[in-house]
């Protein structure tokens, strides 16, 4: 839990300035996996892990970033910002600050204190949240406010063009647009959305295989890349398939053949998956519980099959908790190769479950997994004065 008083104090002691305080939460997708970049739809959940982001004006021209959790300050020149990666923390928020920039704010010096407990390569959106924690802070400081949508556009692209990751618009636009109680059926064409109550008998379980995941990895650039193969293969016939959410099954039982085996693969869990998740929103909405939970499964069958995106740590962990009372549904989460899964599970079942799924898991892969019971949260905001503690 995190205490945002202790945030300031730690921020006031080291520059001697009192900070505006800022809060993005990490996410849980419920279904649909790497189909954001491909235009489709992800049904994502914000959740009770979250970013805050201190912030204070400074009259030397520097941006000096600190981040509580390494314990490392770093210091910038504002007018002369690196234009490229360096492979460090910093890239994070110094990208969203390259890309605010480059949309025509004029950004001063400032000092920002980071500090998170979304964890790390968990597939659970530590790097969203940082950017999005940074943007609203940064905002803040120079006057400028900008709707949700754009303000995540706005992170994608620094994730993109500064960080390197090829990822798609979800993880920033949960964090930014996030309901509490709710699941958001986002179309990542037109970035249009609905949410989709989370009734309150029904708990987030979150389970950490402890196996860490990069998607500035080549695995993730690979899949993203045999994607994008296939909707172009398909396109060679149908033209107005720009990206695998214009296509379908039939597309692959014709022209399959014409494309890698993998990039099939990749197209049939994409294809698929996209129907999958618009079902699972309207399930969802009707509290037709039953028929999300065997989406979720279906899901992870495609995904780990398919996309090939899983790992033996995630299938076991999916498989251990089948049988165990009050599971509702299970699937990995994330961009894969290892991570978290999401498990729905009736809340009065919550606590057994979760301690249940951590013996199995401990015994079956002599791994101690971490098991968080968590809700679905709010956006990104400020934190006002008197909130004395996030989640």
């Amino acid at each position: 839990m995190y205490d945002p008083a202790q945030l300031r104090s730690i921020h006031l002691a080291r520059f001697n300035a009192e900070p505006d305080l800022f809060a993005a939460p990490g996410r849980v997708n419920l279904i649909g996996e790497h189909t954001d970049y491909a235009e489709g739809f992800v049904m994502p959940a914000a959740i009770d892990f979250a970013t805050l982001a201190a912030i204070s004006p400074r009259t030397d021209g520097k941006i000096v970033l600190y981040a509580e959790n390494y314990g490392e300050e770093r210091e910038f020149e504002a007018g002369a910002l690196p234009d490229e990666r360096s492979g460090h923390w910093t890239d994070y928020p110094l990208g969203v600050v390259s890309i605010l920039a480059g949309v025509g704010n004029r950004i001063p010096g400032f000092s920002l204190s980071l500090w998170g407990d979304v964890p790390l390569g968990s597939g659970l959106s530590s790097s969203a949240a940082v950017e999005v924690a940074t943007a609203l802070a940064v905002l803040s400081l120079i006057g400028v406010e900008y709707p949700g949508p754009v303000l995540a556009r706005l992170c994608q692209r620094a994730e993109n063009e500064f960080v390197g990751s090829s990822c798609g618009i979800m993880d920033q636009f949960i964090s930014a647009n996030a309901a509490k109680d709710h699941a958001l059926l986002l179309d990542c064409r037109d970035l249009s959305y609905k949410l989709a109550p989370i009734p309150e008998s029904i708990s987030l379980v979150i389970a950490n295989t402890m196996v860490q995941h990069a998607i500035t990895g080549g695995e993730y650039t690979s899949r993203r890349a045999q994607v994008e193969e296939a909707a172009a293969a398909i396109a060679r016939h149908r033209p107005e398939v720009r990206f695998l959410r214009d296509a379908t099954v039939e597309d692959l039982e014709k022209w399959g053949s014409e494309m890698s085996p993998d990039a099939l693969k990749r197209a049939r869990h994409v294809i698929t998956e996209n129907i999958r998740t618009v079902a699972a929103a309207e399930a969802l909405m009707q509290g037709d519980l039953k028929t999300l939970g065997r989406l979720m499964a279906e899901a992870h069958r495609s995904y780990s099959q398919d996309f090939e995106a899983s790992c033996e740590e995630a299938d076991a962990m999916v498989e251990l908790a089948q049988d165990l009372p009050g599971l509702i549904g299970a699937r990995l989460t994330g961009g894969g190769f290892g991570g978290c899964t999401v498990n729905l599970v009736e809340a009065q079942h919550a606590d057994t479950f979760a301690s249940a799924l951590a013996k199995r898991y401990a015994a079956r892969t002599g791994i101690e997994p971490q098991i968080h019971i968590c809700h679905a949260s709010g956006g990104a905001h400020r934190v006002q004065e008197s909130i004395q503690a996030v989640r």
